[in-house]
Parts: C-alpha cells; structure tokens; sequence
C-alpha cells in the first residue's frame, strides 16, 4: 500500500494543470476510441495517452506499463475467444482438434484488434487521469458539476473507507500468517472465513466511529471542498489541439480500414 495512484497523482507536476482540461481530454480520448471502427484510433489515443503520463506527467515507465498490464491480461483473453469464435469468411489459419476445426477468419481476427485497441485506449485515458489528478480534487470537481452533493459524498467515503478496510485486512492477515494461519488448505479456509468475520465487524464499528465524529463536528448533510482555480495556459491549449487534430486525422484517415 506504499505505492497507490495518489501518490503518484499527488507527485505529478500535471497535478497544477486544469482539471476541466484534463477531464475533456480524457471525454474526447474515450468517445473518439469506442467510436472508431479502425483499431488504428485507439492505439493512437493509447499512445497519446501514455506518453502525456510517462513524459508530462512524470510517472515511472515500469509502473505505468505494470498496472496497464492487467486490464491488458485480462482482454487478451475474451480477444482469444473472439477471434477463433466470431466472424465470418475464409479461415486465415485453423487447427483440427478432436475433430473439430477451430479457424480464426479475418473478420474475426478484425473484431478482436478492434477490442484489444479500445481496452486498451480506454485504459490509457483513465490511467492518465488517475495518476496526474488526486482524487479529492476530482471530488471537487464533481461537485462543481452540480452532481448531488449526496452522490459526491458517499463516493468520497466509499474511496477512504477502501483503504482504511485494506489495512485492516492486511493486519489481520500478517497476524494470522505468522501463527500459521495458512499451513494447509483447511486452516487456510478456516482463516479466511475469520478474517471475512473480523472485517464486517471492524467495519461496522468504523461507521459508527464516523457517524459520531461527524455529528459531533455539526455535520449538516454538506462537505465543504476547495477547488482551486487553475487557468488553461496557451502551450496547454496549443498541445491539446494538436493532440485532437491528430486524432482527428487518424480518425478520417483510417475509416473502414482494418489490419487484414
């Protein structure tokens, strides 16, 4: 828990910039990548993205690409699926299996590099949000947004809480492995089960901790957040429209094409 996207949002110098700027940079990225009907979009978008985080925004390469990895390991194989199981024409390759053939078409083939290059983009624009913008700030701007104030509340106690209920977990856990708490499979369910029981418990008795905390600071249903005005400088506005021209471009360009 040493290492959390705050952290590296709280690091970032793309921290001081706009978060209305970022937050339609991140829109446009997202909208333009699931409209597109070429995987070409998206994978520029993704690489975009990725550089404005690496390079502007300061974060280490090897984290990046790390956490990029898992929403990366998880599509790769609904795209495995798709591609041998979707898709009409003639197989570019197939496998005889049991006697059953298994081919992979180029339309197939297509649809899959479709989805990996949205995942993908998808995961870009988020992760660049994430890891340049503390969460407390994009509460505020949500609140800024004339979203509920109930809806922006609970949201801010659900992400604390998050992290308050892990580090409980952890410490539950650390103690239970270090009295062997997990030797066996048997003793490992044992353990696990408790420690579910213990956590409800630590819960319930946080929430009560928090009602009478914030009742006894004269809680009134509404939270005070400061939002910092921060104004789009012309570089910022100049690199944002090249970065939509570009995608614009690609986006003509690339219509209707696909990779086969």
């Amino acid at each position: 828990m040493t290492y959390i996207l705050d952290d590296y949002a709280i690091l970032s110098p793309l921290r001081y910039r706009n978060n209305w700027l970022k937050l339609a940079i991140v829109t446009f990225g997202i909208l333009a990548g699931v409209s597109s009907s070429s995987p070409f979009v998206p994978f520029t978008i993704a690489l975009c993205m990725s550089f404005a985080t690496i390079f502007f925004g300061k974060v280490p390469p090897k984290f990046y690409f790390k956490i990029l990895a898992v929403p990366a390991g998880f599509v790769l194989v609904s795209i495995v699926i798709i591609a041998f199981f979707f898709g009409e024409g003639a197989n570019l390759f197939e496998f005889d299996i049991f006697g059953y053939t298994l081919g992979v078409s180029s339309q197939g083939l297509n649809m899959a590099l479709l989805i990996l290059a949205r995942t993908i983009s998808g995961m870009s624009c988020l992760f660049f949000l994430s890891l340049t913008t503390p969460m407390i700030e994009l509460f505020a701007v949500l609140k800024a947004a004339k979203l509920p104030d109930s809806f922006v509340e609970i949201a801010m106690m659900m992400y604390r809480y998050i992290f308050v209920f892990l580090d409980v977990a952890m410490g539950i856990r650390y103690a239970q492995t270090v009295r062997l708490g997990y030797r066996d499979f048997k003793t490992s369910f044992r353990s696990m089960v408790m420690l579910g029981t213990n956590l409800f418990i630590r819960s319930w008795e946080q929430g009560e901790k928090l009602y009478l905390s914030m009742n006894s600071r004269c809680y009134d249903g509404k939270m005070i957040m400061y939002d910092e005005k921060r104004p789009v400088k012309m570089p910022e506005m100049l690199l944002t429209g090249a970065y939509f021209a570009i995608v614009l471009v690609v986006f003509w360009l690339t219509r209707g094409i696909s990779f086969i």
